[in-house]
């Protein structure tokens, strides 16, 4: 199943898209690809942290919850970007990407006062 997903202003590094699909990846449990809709080409992979962190648990702002309308931390689906490298895969938790479900409206957020690496490693 994929999901379509616009960003209230382009993730860093992606502009100028805001469209973009998220598809589950076969066979990896919590692991997403994100492809502009417009340049397919352009690919970024996130990891629902639920399925690899069990501790991670990020506070948004109320002007974050209020700019993607969430009603309810339910609302929310909080997806990190993976990094691999030679090293292993590492996951940014200091800046997740931030979905209300309902509409399908994202923004990668910066976490606020929150002790949270860029590049937490996986495994």
């Amino acid at each position: 199943m994929t999901a379509a997903l616009t960003f209230l202003a382009p993730p860093p590094g992606l502009a100028p898209h805001v469209d973009f699909a998220l598809t589950p990846v076969d066979g990896a449990d919590g692991l997403f690809s994100l492809r502009a809709v417009d340049d397919t080409e352009l690919r970024l992979y996130l990891v629902d942290p639920r399925t690899v962190l069990s501790a991670y648990a990020p506070t948004l702002t109320d002007e974050q919850a209020d700019g993607l309308a969430l009603a309810s931390p339910d609302d929310a689906l909080i997806l990190v970007v993976a990094h691999p490298s030679a090293e292993g895969v590492s996951v940014n938790l200091l800046a997740p990407v931030i979905v209300n479900q309902t509409t399908g409206a994202a923004s990668q957020v910066i976490l606020e006062d929150q002790d949270y690496p860029l590049r937490a490693p996986l495994g």
